[in-house]
């Protein structure tokens, strides 16, 4: 596990209920993040990172998610979207936006998820990038993005013609002409994420934007890290979850001793399995097991919540007792749905069981 600065650890456990319920309480979030210098980790040196392996990152994912999942999702949003701009071809846009990124000045939101979904036949591409008098112009929606940031932010989405064929994968500013942010989305945990949609209509397309012109070729190589590190959230969420248990059980012997070990050596084992498959490159090799490994992170998550839950009794539901039960149990929740939701995962792995 990554060592988290702890200044940092202490100001995100006297925020977390703040960060959870309350939208304007991670207005702050991106720049105290960067000013820990996490999201130059794993980035290359050549492009001002530290040159750590990815596995790395999911270890600073789930070091956050312990103490808050709001701020290891903020997290995850701006280093997955650093990982698209590293991996596109456009080198000068790299060099524009790189510096901004790791420095927390320009928030990133990967508004891939609809895009992941298409690549995986689950849905239909929702923007359309189609040629006008004027050149080409991108319409339609992101109905769900996260890092959404009221000092600014660039979104990577993908767009194909009004077939939804040829999708190219495109970077938008938030001030381009055409671009409307729509608030934040009425959510029951994370609030402080700027998580919320946005509407595009006649948004000019400008070339030195563009990601990459392929996004059938694009997705799959960075899938790997964007769903590796959102592996991450579930990681650190289960550890706070069994430490709290073991907390209010006053390490007395217990009939739960034997599922906190169970749990223990299952997490200790995950987190190999994921950094490995990511650092030597077999999870992009492999995507069943990237997908397996993901819906296993849900379950782990879930099963801890569960085991804090059973550990804490009646004390769970109680105002003061409960409150960080309450907030990890939302949290959660939040993990089963998050793209690719487990239906989803579960879904794709069911079609490539039946393949020949």
């Amino acid at each position: 596990m990554a060592v988290l600065d702890e200044s940092l650890i202490l100001s995100l456990k006297g925020s977390a209920e703040a960060l959870d319920t309350a939208p304007a309480a991670g207005d702050a979030l991106l720049a105290q993040l960067a000013q820990a210098g996490l999201f130059g980790v794993g980035v290359p040196r050549s492009e001002g990172g530290d040159g750590a392996p990815l596995g790395a990152v999911v270890r600073v994912v789930a070091g956050l998610a312990e103490h808050t999942l709001s701020a290891a999702f903020v997290f995850w949003a701006q280093r997955a979207f650093i990982e698209c701009v590293l991996a596109s071809p456009n080198r000068e846009l790299v060099r524009r936006l790189m510096p901004a990124l790791q420095q927390g000045q320009l928030a990133g939101a990967p508004g891939l998820s609809n895009a992941m979904k298409f690549l995986g036949g689950l849905d239909r591409l929702r923007t359309t990038c189609t040629a006008g008098p004027e050149g080409m112009r991108l319409n339609g929606s992101v109905p769900w993005a996260t890092n959404l940031h009221p000092g600014g932010f660039v979104v990577a989405l993908a767009a194909g013609d009004e077939q939804g064929d040829n999708p190219a994968v495109i970077a938008v500013p938030s001030d381009a002409p055409g671009v409307r942010r729509e608030p934040d989305l009425d959510l029951l945990a994370l609030r402080g994420t700027n998580t919320g949609a946005l509407r595009l209509a006649d948004v000019p397309v400008d070339p030195s934007w563009q990601l990459h012109p392929q996004a059938r070729v694009f997705l799959p190589g960075i899938r790997p890290a964007f769903i590796g590190f959102q592996c991450g959230l579930g990681l650190g969420l289960a550890r706070a979850s069994l430490r709290a248990a073991r907390q209010a059980l006053d390490d007395a012997p217990a009939v739960l001793a034997g599922e906190l070990a169970a749990a223990d050596e299952a997490l200790h084992a995950y987190e190999a399995a994921l950094c490995t498959g990511l650092d030597s490159g077999a999870l992009r090799e492999r995507p069943g097991e990237l997908l397996q490994l993901r819906l296993r992170m849900v379950e782990l998550a879930t099963s801890a919540v569960q085991v804090e839950l059973q550990a804490l009794g009646g004390r769970a539901l109680l105002g003061a007792s409960g409150r960080e039960f309450g907030r990890r149990a939302r949290e959660a929740a939040f993990l089963t749905i998050l793209t690719p939701t487990a239906v989803q995962l579960k879904s794709e792995l069911a079609k490539r069981a039946a393949m020949p």
